[in-house]
C-alpha cells in the first residue's frame, strides 16, 4: 500500500476555496499527498495572485478540471454556475481520479471535498473511495439546511423552499442564532426564483452526503458553536483554521494581496484603525459606495478600506467629490489586503465586514469587535452570532430606503470603539478559540485523529 494520497475538491468561490486551501497545507505539513483540484478559471485566478511556482516537489499539487461556463460567462451568477458543475464536475472528477491512479504509485485514497460539491463525494463512493465531506460555514448552517425536511412538515416553507410565513423569525434551538425565513441561505443568493430553485434543489442533493460519508469536518469550534455540534452529532470541529501554515503565501486567494498596507498600519496608533472589508461577491450601488466613503470620512479615525475593481455597479468607483483630498493619509485604500496580518495587526480597532464565515473566524481568532454588514448566504446567520449570541459586534441598520447612512455609520464606530464590555468578549473569544487549536484543544485532537486516519 503506498502513501496517503488525497484529492481535494472546493466549490468554486472564493470562501470556500481558502479554507480547503488552509486544510490541505496542514495536511501536507503531516506528509500526506494532496491533489487541490480548482476549476481552470480559479486555477488561474489562484496561480497568478501568488505569483511564484508552486513547488511541485512538495506534497502539494495543484491541478483544474473544466466548471462547464465559456470564457468571459460570469462566474458570479452562482445559479447558472452551479447548474453547469452539475453536468460537468462526475464524469471530469471520474476521469482524473483514473489518470492520477494509472500514473502515481500512490493511488487516490481518500477525497476531501466541500459538502457543497456533495456531487465529487458520490463519485468517490461510486469508484469504492473513503470520503470526507468539509463544511466550510458555521455548523449551525449546515443544521439548518439537514433541517429542511422539518421546515417543510412544520409549514414554514413549501416543498420548493418558498417561505411560508415570511416575517416570522424562528430559531432551532435555544442559544442559537435567530433566523428570518428570508434570509434562509438559497433565497438570497439571487433574487431570481429560478436560481432560487437551482440552489434549493442543489443543497437538498449536497447534504445527502452527510449521512454516507465517513467524515463531516467543519471549520468552527465546539467553544464557539457547541449548541450548533449538538444539533449535527456527526459533524466534527476542526478549527478555526489559522492562516499561519502557509506555503510560501499560497492562500488560495483569487486577487493578489497588496502587503504594503501593513507597513501604513505600523505608522497608526495601537487600536485606532477601522478595517473595512466585504469579501469577493460584496456588490454595492453607487449611493450606498459614496454613503460608506463618507461614514468612514466622518469617523476622523484612520481606515484601511479593500475596495475590489468589481465592488460597484458600473466602471468606475466614484468617490464623494474631494474625498481623497480631505481624507489624505488617515486613509489607505487597496484592491486585496491579506487580511489575516491585518486583523492580527495591533493598530486595527474595529472590522466593518459582510460577516462571511472566513473573515468570521478571522476576526474571532485575533480578537477583533464587528460592525456587520451582510450581504448574501450565510451572512446573515453568521452576523446573528457576532451580536446576539458573542455579543462581540454591532448591526448597521438601514433606512427606509435599503441604505446604511453615513451618520449610522459614525455613530456605530464611536459605539463600538467605546464599548469595553465588547472588547473584552472579544479578547475572551480569541483565548478559547487559540486554544481549541492549540495542543490539545478540542478541534486539535480532531484534526490528530483525522490525520490518524487518513494515515492508516
Amino acid at each position: 500500500m503506498g502513501k496517503p494520497h488525497v484529492l481535494v475538491i472546493p466549490y468554486p468561490a472564493q470562501g470556500h476555496v481558502i479554507p480547503l486551501m488552509e486544510l490541505s497545507q496542514n495536511l501536507a505539513e503531516q506528509g500526506i499527498k494532496i491533489i487541490f483540484v480548482n476549476t481552470e478559471f480559479n486555477h488561474k485566478r489562484v496561480l497568478d495572485a501568488f505569483g511564484e511556482k508552486v513547488n511541485e516537489n512538495g506534497l502539494l499539487h495543484l491541478l483544474s478540471v473544466p466548471d462547464g461556463l465559456e470564457d468571459g460567462e460570469d462566474r458570479n451568477q452562482l445559479g447558472k454556475l452551479t447548474e453547469r458543475l452539475c453536468q460537468v464536475i462526475p464524469t471530469q472528477i471520474k476521469e482524473l481520479i483514473h489518470k492520477v491512479n494509472e500514473s502515481d504509485d500512490d493511488k487516490i485514497s481518500c477525497v476531501l471535498a466541500d459538502i457543497t460539491m456533495g456531487l465529487a463525494l458520490d463519485v468517490a463512493a461510486e469508484l469504492g473511495i473513503p470520503t470526507v465531506g468539509l463544511w466550510p460555514a458555521a455548523v449551525f448552517q449546515l443544521a439548518m439546511l439537514l433541517s429542511i425536511p422539518k421546515f417543510i412538515d412544520d409549514g414554514l416553507i413549501d416543498e420548493i423552499g418558498t417561505p411560508l410565513m415570511k416575517h416570522k423569525m424562528f430559531q432551532l434551538s435555544p442559544k442559537t442564532p435567530s433566523i428570518h425565513p428570508m434570509n434562509l441561505v438559497w433565497l438570497n443568493i439571487d433574487d431570481s426564483p429560478s436560481t432560487q430553485k437551482i440552489m434549493f434543489d442543489f443543497i437538498l442533493r449536497n447534504i445527502k452526503v452527510v449521512e454516507t460519508t465517513d467524515w463531516v469536518l467543519c471549520n468552527s469550534s465546539l467553544e464557539l458553536e457547541f449548541h450548533g455540534f449538538n444539533l449535527v452529532p456527526k459533524a466534527s470541529p476542526i478549527g478555526p483554521f489559522l492562516a499561519t501554515n502557509r506555503l510560501g503565501n499560497l492562500s488560495g486567494n483569487f486577487w493578489p494581496e497588496d502587503s504594503t498596507c501593513l507597513q501604513w498600519l505600523d505608522q497608526q496608533s495601537p487600536g485606532s484603525v477601522i478595517y473595512v472589508a466585504f469579501g469577493s461577491f460584496t456588490i454595492f450601488d453607487q449611493i450606498q459606495f459614496q454613503e460608506l466613503a463618507l461614514g468612514l470620512e466622518i469617523t476622523e479615525r484612520p481606515f484601511l478600506w479593500v475596495v475590489r475593481e468589481d465592488i460597484t455597479k458600473g466602471k468606475h468607483h466614484n468617490y464623494p467629490k474631494g474625498f481623497n483630498e480631505r481624507v489624505g493619509n488617515r486613509c489607505r485604500i487597496v484592491s486585496w489586503a491579506p487580511q489575516a496580518a491585518v486583523l492580527g495587526h495591533s493598530s486595527i480597532a474595529c472590522f466593518i465586514s459582510h460577516c462571511g464565515w472566513n473573515s468570521t473566524m478571522e476576526g474571532v481568532s485575533n480578537g477583533v469587535p464587528f460592525l456587520c454588514w451582510p450581504y448574501f448566504a450565510d451572512q446573515f446567520l453568521n452576523e446573528s452570532y457576532i451580536s446576539d449570541i458573542w455579543k462581540i459586534g454591532l448591526k448597521l441598520p438601514k433606512d427606509e430606503g435599503g441604505i446604511i447612512r453615513k451618520e449610522e455609520i459614525k455613530s456605530k464606530v464611536e459605539q463600538l470603539v467605546g464599548d469595553e464590555n465588547c472588547k473584552t468578549r472579544a479578547i475572551e473569544l480569541k483565548q478559547m478559540v487559540t486554544k481549541s487549536v492549540g495542543d490539545g484543544g478540542s478541534s486539535d485532537k480532531v484534526f490528530k485523529n483525522f490525520v490518524q486516519w487518513l494515515k492508516s
